[in-house]
């Protein structure tokens, strides 16, 4: 019986360990429905695997003005790499609805910046 090479275990499992962190997610393109907007995206791994997730808004909240059209994509997008940070890229559902927490972390995280005035005032001098 002959030992195993250490150099080639340690190939073989940094190969094994750099291919399971090779993610893509694809924005694929949304659906208009009657209650809800529905973002789809694409996962695709290594070795060929991919994986077809949506995620949905309710239309109130837009017309509630929310979630604007052009940032919904984005705050889908964001909670799918939540779910796939938190499953090791294999979330246990394939469908998912923006919760009202989602919207309100986005809000707070895109929120603008307090402008503070950009000149100090100059201190009084006395004469």
């Amino acid at each position: 019986m002959g030992v195993a090479n250490p150099v080639d275990s340690f190939a073989d499992w940094n190969e094994g360990a750099l291919m399971t962190e090779i993610v893509n997610v694809q924005y694929v393109g949304f659906e208009a429905k009657e209650l809800v907007r529905e973002y789809t995206f694409v996962v695709r791994r290594a070795l060929n695997e991919s994986s077809e997730f949506t995620l949905s808004i309710g239309n109130e909240e837009f017309g509630s003005r929310r979630v604007r059209f052009q940032d919904a994509a984005e705050i889908c997008l964001l909670r799918l790499h939540r779910e796939l940070a938190v499953f090791g890229d294999r979330p246990p559902q394939a469908h998912y609805r923006i919760s009202e927490a989602d919207l309100d972390d986005y809000r707070s995280s895109h929120a603008p910046k307090p402008s503070g005035y950009p000149y100090k005032p100059k201190a009084p001098q006395d004469v």
